[in-house]
């Protein structure tokens, strides 16, 4: 299960922190990210910390946000900084874990979990 919190309303601007609580399964085995949606579009990933510990991000917030994993928290975070009218949109967490054994040292076919999602508005 995966508890979203921090979403809020602020000004283009300003920053906003959301947190990823886990329980049930442990972050940082496999793929963890962060995905929006805004009204009317699709939901779109932007931010991922991929199985080998790599980062990528979506071009528009690059340079501006940072997901971090804090695993003695089993706590996904997504730092947000000099957000914008555009960035407004419902936030999601999501993680894979592993396949169950004796397939357990794959990621493939794992399980795929998504928080219940968190509302950040930015106004102008």
């Amino acid at each position: 299960q995966l508890v979203e919190s921090g979403g809020g309303s602020v000004q283009a601007g300003g920053s906003l922190k959301l947190s990823c609580k886990a329980s049930g399964f442990v972050f940082g085995r496999c793929e963890m990210g962060w995905y929006r949606e805004a009204p009317g579009l699709a939901r779109e990933l932007i931010a991922v910390i991929n199985s080998d510990g790599s980062i990528t991000y979506k071009d528009s917030v690059k340079g501006r946000f940072t997901i971090s994993l804090d695993k003695s928290r089993n706590t996904l975070y997504l730092q947000m900084s000099s957000l914008k009218t555009e960035d407004t949109a419902v936030y999601y967490c999501e993680a894979d874990d592993r396949r169950p054994p004796p397939f357990n040292q794959y990621c493939n076919g794992g399980p795929n979990y998504w928080g219940q999602g968190t509302q950040v508005t930015v106004s102008s």
